[in-house]
């Protein structure tokens, strides 16, 4: 038999209908094969890009919506929900083929991201938006996978597996240089549509390539076992008889086997590490070590980097081994060690770069342990039928969605902190940066400012009169006289010369020579005391104060420079501090403890993850590998040469 070359591999229909008939009838060449598999690499990327864009600016979104972080959670937690049912339906790609649902939700997520949710104005827009939009990614995101087992043979599996699951890697290191490259400063809360038109435009740029460029093979192609290109010829000839309704009988019963759904569970548990990153890796970042928004997704390149060139080298290296089981053990208990290390640095302070180099090594860590898992899961899959690909990944994207769900909806439970970090910490810590020394005045006088608030009008006019303050304080006696007997000074006045009211002035000022001295003083300043007849009444509370609260007056008099720019601060500022600065501070002080039970939650889940190894499909020796591999070419031969092929 002679084997269709590139040339004659087509897709059924032609014209117009090629763009959605897209079925080819022949095994792909290298060449075009790399095409697809790259193709359906991008859209995976894209698609990622699509999901995890919120959480670089999901500080400004909690700001701009007015969402609490509770609140957030929960839509994420349901979208994740609604993605693992959609998931399952992605099952159903095995009979009627993937391409087109996957170029479609490129189409439909690409409008959603660029006018839709950037258009939202509540949170219940934004949250039934997000929810559309899982639930597309969910279908779509089984179909991915199953088109790159397609495409690749077991033996070049985990590096194809490798550059796969570079899709939500790539999608978050993209998210990170695009808001590095563009989020300069502390962005408004408005910002984060920004993010969103660019993201959207870009899926929109996708979904058109796709729709030109991406196949699929038939049915009777991809229902087979591929263990290396060898098997072109072998497969194709098998594919002309192939009962296609019979091997897609029953889909979840032949699949719903412990070897599948265990080692579902234990790389999605594994993964929960990975989402909480990808998540709500700013938020912790900023609100535990202090991190700007531009600082935190900067630490996200090299988180997300490090483990993009881990999935694909680990990939090549495992195809080359031959094995799978090693590396995951590796790779999970590396990720173990690191996760240790990093929870420990929650309650301290280190340096951007240490965190950069910790998060590094646990991504590189569960990219080893991640690629041969993917590459093992189809396989240990196909052992059991090669024709229900999609159906074994559907299982584990509801799986791994259920799992997300649940431990998305536990982290308020866990980390209570984080609202009152989010939604009031930033303001609360612009006006402890701006009004630092009018606050530490405050905190350190508190006596003195409510003195000083209580008789703010007072002390107002003394500090703007200072030449009337200094009058009365010399005329004090004087004054206190007339005060006591104001019917004589006033007729006094009306007659300066008559001696009776001038014996009485002298009286009413103590007699004697001293009452003499002042009623001469009264009358050397007529005019000043005239003058501050018009300010009695303050002139009087200002006494009382003296007599009073002398200490205090004399405080305020000292201290008029901190006390006049106290008064300048806006009285919002007090207000919103007082309000919301306890929860700040004790939220706080929370944070690092809460986040480390959390991280020690993910670190079990890599334990758990390391138990579920040996149930996988694959040897454990590079050596005894080989003989399988060797053998099943054998295998090939002969029923090619009984065939006459």
């Amino acid at each position: 038999m002679t084997v269709t070359d590139a040339g004659a591999t087509r897709a059924a229909g032609g014209g117009v209908s090629s763009l959605w008939n897209r079925q080819l009838d022949a095994y792909p060449d290298t060449g075009p094969r790399i095409m697809y598999l790259g193709i359906t690499v991008l859209a995976t990327v894209m698609l990622y890009y699509e999901l995890y864009v919120g959480g670089s600016v999901s500080v400004q979104i909690l700001q701009n919506l007015h969402i609490s972080f509770t609140f957030f959670v929960w839509i994420s937690a349901i979208g994740n929900l609604i993605g693992a049912f959609a998931s399952l339906f992605a099952g159903f790609t095995d009979r009627f083929g993937r391409t087109n649902l996957v170029v479609g939700g490129l189409f439909v997520t690409g409008i959603m991201v660029a006018l839709v949710l950037p258009a939202c104005t509540n949170q219940w827009e934004f949250g039934v938006a997000s929810w559309f939009v899982g639930t597309v990614e969910g279908i779509c995101l089984v179909a991915t996978p199953a088109l790159i087992r397609d495409f690749s043979p077991q033996t070049g599996r985990a590096a194809a597996m490798g550059f796969w699951t570079c899709g939500p890697v790539l999608g978050s290191l993209i998210v990170a240089e695009v808001a590095t490259a563009t989020i300069k400063g502390t962005p408004s809360p408005s910002f984060w549509t920004h993010e969103y038109h660019i993201c959207g435009i870009a899926g929109i740029a996708v979904a058109i390539v796709a729709l030109f460029g991406l196949k699929e093979l038939s049915p009777g192609l991809r229902d087979q076992l591929m263990v290396s290109m060898k098997d072109r010829a072998l497969i194709e000839v098998r594919a002309k008889g192939l009962d296609i309704e019979d091997s897609l009988r029953n889909p979840f019963r032949q699949l719903l086997k412990p070897d599948v759904v265990i080692s579902a569970l234990g790389v999605s548990i594994m993964l929960l590490i990975y989402y909480t990153s990808v998540g709500f890796g700013v938020i912790y970042l900023s609100t535990v070590f202090g991190e700007s928004t531009h600082n935190a997704n900067a630490l996200g390149n090299w988180q997300w980097g490090a483990n993009a060139l881990a999935l694909i080298s680990v990939g090549i290296l495992s195809d080359k081994l031959r094995v799978r089981k090693p590396l995951m053990v590796l790779g999970g208990v590396g990720a173990a060690v690191f996760m240790v290390v990093y929870l420990e640095q929650a309650g301290h302070h280190p340096g951007y770069y240490t965190i950069a180099l910790l998060l590094a090594g646990l991504s590189i860590m569960l990219g080893i342990a991640y690629t041969p898992w993917m590459a093992s899961f189809t396989e240990t899959v196909e052992a059991h039928n090669p024709a229900l690909t999609a159906t074994g990944l559907a299982i584990w994207g509801w799986i791994i969605r259920v799992v997300v769900f649940v431990a998305t909806i536990s982290i308020p439970v866990v980390i209570s902190s984080v609202t009152p970090l989010v939604n009031y910490g930033g303001t609360v810590q612009t006006y402890a940066t701006q009004y630092a020394k009018e606050i530490a005045f405050a905190q350190a006088n508190p006596q003195l400012v409510a003195f000083a608030s209580k008789n703010s009008a007072t002390l107002t006019w003394a500090a703007t009169h200072p030449q009337q303050v200094a009058d009365a304080t010399r005329l004090a006696p004087e004054l206190q006289g007339i005060a006591a007997n104001p019917g004589v000074f006033t007729q006094l006045a009306a007659n300066p010369t008559d001696q009776t009211l001038q014996a009485q002035a002298v009286q009413a000022l103590g007699g004697g020579a001293a009452g003499v001295q002042k009623l001469q003083t009264i009358a050397a300043n007529q005019a000043t005391i005239v003058g501050l007849e018009q300010y009695s009444s303050q002139l009087t509370q200002l006494a009382t104060l003296q007599a009073t609260q002398p200490q205090l007056l004399q405080q305020a008099a000292a201290d008029g420079a901190q006390l006049q720019a106290l008064g300048k601060v806006p009285p919002s500022v007090f207000t919103y501090l007082q309000a919301h600065a306890p929860a700040v501070i004790k939220a706080s002080k929370q944070a690092p403890g809460q986040w480390k039970t959390w991280y020690w939650v993910c670190f079990g889940g890599i334990i758990f993850f390391l138990g579920c190894v040996p149930l996988m499909k694959g040897r454990w020796s590079p050596a005894a590998a080989k003989a399988d591999e060797e053998a099943h070419e054998a295998m090939v031969q002969a029923e090619l040469a009984k065939i006459g092929a």
